[in-house]
């Protein structure tokens, strides 16, 4: 239980971190505001949730006090799941009216949890639902979940059919997380009630570790609440989480051929520094430690090593009247052709193409450029460079 609880929390900040980060790129998006809201209450709710478990007060709160904190942010958060797929179906005016409507359940909710938890004796643990006061309390709580993810649900099953393969696996592994939650929550309303007519308890030693009050409630904390609540979020970060592998395999793509251009770029620039793309950064510490800046420099290196190959093309015309077929034959031609350019001798009238390419495609051109760089950088027997 303490492992999923733990599991529960760090998925959560993780997702949290990354939603503030996306909402800051994007401050006008009212769907991300909402989702937003659904992280962050979940995330902070933790805390006053496993405070209340322990009958402890936090932030100088009591017991009780703590639980009615951790439930309203929870259902709070699941209201802003409700408007997220509102804002992400409806225009502007019609989602933020039936955000409203929406927000009346909701607010009827947060009215009974209030007063529930001012009804509640001191003194009284935060999960003895044979108190009338904590099982509606719990009651209230429990119902709003299965509302609002059954709710989500349909609307989330609905956008599924029409969605693009990766947003539609997302989209399916959230349902499978709101399954899960509905789930859990028909189960504690089950078990808070079972627990306040007399039904059968678990032994005491869970009531210490927060488990839920009955053996039903503890069996759907931890095979449905938890790992739902986890695969929610997983589900509801796929398409982005997949985004960024494919950005960061680009990256360390760009990075590699940037390197491997390297000896190219080197021999080039040698013969014609004027060939460079020269661009000083307003904060060179920053345009360094920036992952973007290296697909600048890709392409930069790209442009500046054709440039090279256009202007030394005589010189290796020149030097060599057969035609170069392989990259270790054209690299062997380009020494020749620099040294010949460096000594001053004079150009041929003509020029062919180096390193031409099958296609037209950018990234068709770079191949045959590290191509030929790899073979540059590789000394021939006897001894050429």
């Amino acid at each position: 239980m303490s492992d999923l609880l733990a599991i529960y929390g760090i998925t959560a900040c993780v997702v949290l971190a990354w939603t503030v980060v996306r909402l800051i790129r994007a401050p006008k998006d009212r769907a991300l505001w909402s989702l937003c809201g659904l992280i962050t209450g979940w995330t902070a709710s933790f805390p006053f949730g496993r405070a209340a478990d322990r009958q402890v007060g936090l932030l100088g709160t009591t017991p009780m006090e703590s639980r009615l904190i951790e439930h309203s942010l929870v259902v709070i958060g699941v209201h802003g799941l409700i408007c997220f797929y509102l804002y992400s179906a409806l225009n502007g005016r019609q989602a933020r009216k039936r955000a409203w409507q929406y927000g009346i359940p909701l607010a009827v909710t947060l009215a009974v949890l209030m007063a529930a938890a001012l009804l509640t004796p001191g003194g009284v643990a935060t999960r003895d639902h044979r108190v009338t006061s904590v099982a509606v309390f719990f009651v209230a709580a429990d119902s709003y979940c299965v509302f609002g993810f059954s709710r989500a649900w349909v609307w989330n099953r609905r956008y599924a059919r029409g969605a693009g393969p990766r947003l539609r696996r997302g989209l399916r592994l959230a349902a499978a997380g709101m399954i899960a939650i509905v789930a859990a929550s028909v189960l504690f309303v089950v078990a808070v009630v079972l627990h306040w007519a007399g039904g059968s308890g678990v032994p005491k030693s869970l009531h210490t570790q927060g488990a839920a009050a009955t053996t039903l409630g503890w069996f759907a904390a931890v095979f449905f609440l938890l790992p739902g609540v986890v695969i929610f979020l997983a589900g509801v970060t796929y398409p982005a989480a997949v985004m960024h592998v494919i950005a960061l395999r680009l990256w360390w793509h760009h990075l590699r051929q940037y390197r491997r251009l390297g000896p190219l770029w080197t021999a080039l620039h040698e013969q014609f520094p004027e060939n460079s793309l020269s661009r000083i950064p307003v904060r060179p510490w920053r345009d360094a430690l920036n992952p973007r800046a290296v697909h600048r420099r890709y392409y930069r290196r790209a442009i500046e090593c054709r440039d090279g190959l256009v202007r030394i093309s005589p010189y290796v015309t020149a030097s060599d009247d057969a035609g170069i077929r392989t990259s270790q034959e054209l690299s062997d031609g380009l020494r020749r052709a620099l040294r010949a350019r460096a000594a001053g001798l004079p150009a041929s009238a003509n020029a062919v193409p180096i390193a031409v390419p099958e296609d037209a495609s950018l990234e068709a051109d770079v191949r045959e450029l590290v191509a030929l760089s790899d073979a540059l950088r590789t000394e021939r027997p006897n001894g050429e460079t």
